[in-house]
């Protein structure tokens, strides 16, 4: 994820958040096939669920249905203090589809954008695959592996992301770090990403309560003194006008709670303790402005199938993670990743850490990502296990421009690597998009697993 700003990602309205567990509600995971392959053409089915991202789900008092956190403020009677807020506060189960526009069907998850539901209308989700018991997140370790998966993201238009990503979240949520947290992965506990959040409403067990501000572009959102930070590979950002694959690592193992300096907000960007600008591959920004989107190679007003391979230096899971390579499959056709046309860059097709800094020095970016250790950082997350997320989101700091437009804004187009994808400048502005663009949607499909070759 790349917004400039540690501002909220994702939009909500008329919830709240926490840590206990509610009874208001039933809590019933939706389904999903996922199948896990050994070699070519041997694949097998995997039962697993979906549980939705806490941060979304209505908090009330642990003995009533009276809200902890309303609008974008706490309920100063409940929530005096984070531990006593952690204890007074039941976070409760979900309407998947009738609130959230959470479906799923067979081997197939949809996240619709904006749903009016029951009793609120809700923006955007967030989404963790859980193993095959149901208990806790499905842990992946892709070294030496690949991962492959269908996307129709045909109804996805400028300033939307439909996301699909991994963290190093714990397993379980944090439940078992932080006593307090008493909800855990069942109920979508335990966020991280490098962009280090400072909207989640609990960390480490917690309340974000204290320094709480409300966001000034978003009524039922604001950050707090602390974030949530951990290594994240974006496997896949992207709008029917743009895509982008991104390691970005972190100087911290695990989730990790942040303060100050350390969360890199703002100014301090560069500072803190993970790059959050990562080390993105968007064939638009490298020079390919005729590859994917509607109509062009990749034709995104059609699904099509996303194969990301991670290798290694001895083509063991052992190994030290050297490359991410990308290809697509569509209508039956396999094609190889866009190659790099950026004067003084050269022809990359991949990232490696030597992709990662020529990209830095031609666009003239800072290189946080091989100051923390680059791939190999990456690769050890793997190692330690990451959680797989789908989202859908809007973005309150920078209006996705970073992934569908010209960003930054105030300078020339031109420049190298400013031009990131054909959206207009003026696009992708919450307020707007969350009006005009609410029946949109993303359906991420077969999801594949397994050793180099053997899911497409």
């Amino acid at each position: 994820m790349f917004p400039a700003a540690s501002l909220l990602a994702f939009s909500l309205l008329a919830t709240a958040y926490g840590q206990q567990i509610g009874t208001l509600t039933a809590e019933t995971h939706p389904r999903i096939t996922v199948q896990q392959c050994t070699s070519a053409n041997n694949c097998q089915t995997q039962q697993h669920t979906v549980v939705l991202d806490s941060n979304w789900r209505w908090l009330h008092a642990t003995g009533s249905s009276t809200n902890c956190y309303t609008g974008n403020s706490w309920d100063a009677s409940l929530c005096p203090d984070p531990v006593t807020c952690a204890s007074n506060c039941a976070l409760d189960g979900a309407d998947y589809a009738g609130t959230y526009g959470i479906t799923t069907n067979g081997n197939a998850l949809t996240l619709k954008f904006v749903t009016q539901g029951p009793y609120s209308k809700n923006i955007g989700s967030r989404v963790y695959l859980m193993d095959q018991n149901d208990s806790n997140y499905e842990m992946f370790n892709m070294n030496n592996q690949e991962f492959t998966f269908d996307v129709d993201m045909s109804n996805l238009p400028c300033g939307l992301n439909g996301a699909l990503y991994f963290v190093e979240m714990d397993a379980d949520g944090g439940k078992s770090r932080f006593p307090s947290n008493k909800a855990g992965s069942k109920y979508g506990t335990g966020y991280c990403d490098t962009q280090c959040p400072q909207d989640i409403k609990f960390i480490n067990g917690q309340a974000n309560i204290l320094g709480w501000e409300g966001s000034p572009s978003d009524p039922n959102a604001g950050t707090g003194q602390f974030g949530t930070c951990c290594n994240e590979m974006d496997v896949w950002e992207a709008n029917m006008n743009g895509a982008a694959f991104t390691p970005h690592v972190c100087s911290v193992q695990g989730q990790t709670r942040c303060e100050g300096t350390d969360c890199g907000d703002g100014d301090e960007r560069y500072d803190g303790i993970c790059d959050k600008d990562g080390c993105d591959f968007n064939s638009f920004r490298m020079g390919d402005q005729t590859f994917l989107g509607p109509g062009k190679t990749v034709n995104t007003n059609q699904k099509f199938t996303v194969v990301t391979q991670f290798l290694t230096n001895n083509n063991q899971s052992s190994g030290t993670l050297n490359e991410i390579r990308r290809l697509y499959v569509q209508n039956g056709k396999v094609i190889a990743n866009s190659k790099t046309n950026i004067p003084g860059l050269g022809e990359f097709d991949s990232v490696t850490d030597a992709f990662c800094n020529a990209q830095k020095q031609v666009f003239g970016d800072t290189n946080t990502f091989e100051k923390l250790g680059g791939l190999a950082t990456m690769g050890t997350s793997f190692q330690k296990g990451m959680a797989l997320v789908m989202s859908i989101w809007d973005d309150h700091a920078a209006n996705m421009l970073w992934l569908d437009s010209d960003y930054p804004t105030d300078v020339p187009a031109t420049n190298p690597g400013v031009s990131r994808g054909p959206c207009p400048t003026n696009s992708g502005i919450p307020a707007t998009i969350e009006a005009s663009e609410a029946s949109s949607s993303v359906t991420f499909s077969n999801i594949k697993f397994g050793p180099i070759g053997s899911t497409y």
